[in-house]
């Protein structure tokens, strides 16, 4: 009984393309990844209307997404890091600043904010709970490839983290 509260207010349709998202462990999908269960392209869309508007599907960037688990019951939470990744689809982005000066281990005070810097975007947007600052720069340098649970992400280097202490 408690299951049926978890998913209530979604359709089958619905409850077919998150159960094919979770069993292929696609937090993070595109439309590309749903487009089989449709005919249209005007019907995909008014399905990823609902789920966003149901709360189960959040926009990451112009064609990304991340599902919220059926599992989770009213907030759930992605590290910041891999959220940035997939904003920037793995490439033309770096995370420095503060966040990477604890990541680096320079400082104990866990940021509020997440810096992100890339050539192209730029302002603040707030996804899943954390704010993002992307800010935009002329080059990006050669920030250094990590993993966190799994997924890589970009970050300054250790050197060059130093900065922002």
């Amino acid at each position: 009984m408690g299951d049926k509260k978890v998913i209530r207010g979604l359709s089958n349709k619905e409850i077919k393309i998150v159960s094919f998202l979770e069993l292929e462990e696609k937090r993070f999908f595109s439309k590309k990844d749903i487009r089989k269960f449709f005919k249209s392209d005007s019907d995909m869309y008014k399905y990823i209307f609902s789920l966003k508007r149901k709360g189960r599907a959040v926009r990451i960037n112009k064609d990304k997404y991340y599902l919220v688990p059926i599992q989770a019951q009213r907030v759930w939470a992605e590290h910041p890091f891999i959220v940035a990744d997939e904003m920037f689809n793995g490439k033309g982005y770096y995370i420095g600043g503060k966040p990477a000066a604890h990541y680096w281990g320079f400082i104990d005070q866990i940021p509020a904010v997440i810096d992100v810097f890339s050539t192209k975007k730029q302002g603040t947007k707030t996804i899943l709970g954390t704010k993002f600052r992307l800010r935009r720069v002329r080059k990006l340098g050669w920030p250094v490839k990590r993993a966190v649970s799994g997924h890589s992400f970009l970050i300054v280097s250790k050197k060059e983290s130093k900065k922002w202490i």
